[in-house]
């Protein structure tokens, strides 16, 4: 199987769990932190390409468990999250990893987050280096095995 099937294969798979848990990721700290982490995605190679933010602000609208939230407030978030990286990517990482940890002692929302990079890293086809590195990065602070993802 080629690589591109195997992340999509992966990416659908992970889209499919987090449908499944959908009523348990409602809270206020589960939606920060995917926030959090799509910009965090969006950025994991220091810059901010127009077309990739586009491509993940798309996805956050039409992914079907954070449609739990408002669509303009999680925008909103997503696009203030950008702007720390933006103005200051190492200190900015630093704020988003700590709003991602915020969500360490819930399991089912820490390993969603997890899945949310996932498939926002592999929506392109191509789940490079850099954002595997970084969801790896998340998994530790959350607590979780990297393993347990292929990471």
């Amino acid at each position: 199987m080629a690589l591109w099937d195997r992340l999509r294969d992966s990416a659908q798979t992970m889209q499919t769990q987090l449908q499944s848990k959908k009523n348990e990721l409602k809270s206020g700290g589960f939606r920060d932190a995917s926030m959090a982490m799509c910009a965090l995605v969006a950025a994991a190679d220091g810059q901010v390409d127009p077309a990739e933010r586009q491509r993940v602000a798309s996805l956050i609208a039409t992914n079907d468990v954070l449609r739990n939230f408002p669509a303009d407030d999680l925008q909103r978030r997503f696009d203030e999250n950008l702007a720390k990286l933006t103005a200051d990517f190492s200190l900015g990482k630093v704020g988003l990893m700590q709003t991602i940890g915020k969500v360490q002692k819930k399991p089912t929302e820490a390993r969603a987050v997890i899945q949310i990079g996932i498939v926002i890293g592999g929506a392109d086809g191509d789940f490079d280096k850099t954002e595997q590195a970084l969801v790896r990065e998340v998994c530790f602070a959350v607590g979780i095995d990297p393993a347990e993802f292929d990471l």
